[in-house]
């Protein structure tokens, strides 16, 4: 079951990497312009880290699904759906790296006038604890996340400066 669970949350992720690298390539090749790219390297490389540590610390224990693991599963798949809503919110502005285009509109939805960054609030991080919790990984929980945290806030750091210079209304 939780097999299932890790492939389905894999290809996911493949999923929104592909749509991430098609619209990449369209804020740049419209003269867009990456802002932090080492950081961005630093991500993505925690990214799969926290994922292969989670997943190898569930391969080397010996549990069951109980409650711990559904509701992991819960955050997981709200941290999924505001994935989703970002997307869609963000359209073709939306990337794992920090692209800012020539014309670079300023999103003001509800959900980004509620919430500074919601694609790191409410997708990231849910995803990662859910991620953790549903394998009961928590080694990886206790001591990836707490290093992920880093290069995120970072990210953070660096996309609140690029708007603010881009936005004057920001």
């Amino acid at each position: 079951m939780l097999i299932l669970f890790i492939t389905l949350a894999v290809v996911f992720r493949v999923a929104t990497l592909l749509i991430s690298i098609r619209n990449e390539r369209k804020l740049k090749a419209a003269g867009g312009t990456e802002i932090g790219k080492t950081n961005s390297g630093i991500l993505a490389v925690a990214h799969v880290a926290f994922y292969l540590c989670a997943i190898t610390e569930y391969g080397l224990s010996d549990h069951s699904i109980d409650a711990v693991t559904l509701i992991g599963l819960g955050i997981y798949l709200v941290g999924a759906m505001f994935l989703i809503v970002v997307i869609a919110s963000l359209g073709q502005q939306w990337t794992v790296k920090l692209i800012i285009a020539r014309n670079h509109l300023l999103v003001t939805s509800l959900l980004f006038r509620l919430v500074r960054h919601p694609n790191y609030y409410l997708n990231i991080i849910p995803e990662l604890i859910g991620f953790a919790l549903t394998l009961h990984a928590f080694w990886t929980l206790a001591v990836g996340m707490p290093l992920y945290l880093i290069p995120l806030f970072v990210r953070i750091g660096q996309e609140e400066k690029a708007m603010r210079v881009h936005f004057p209304q920001y």
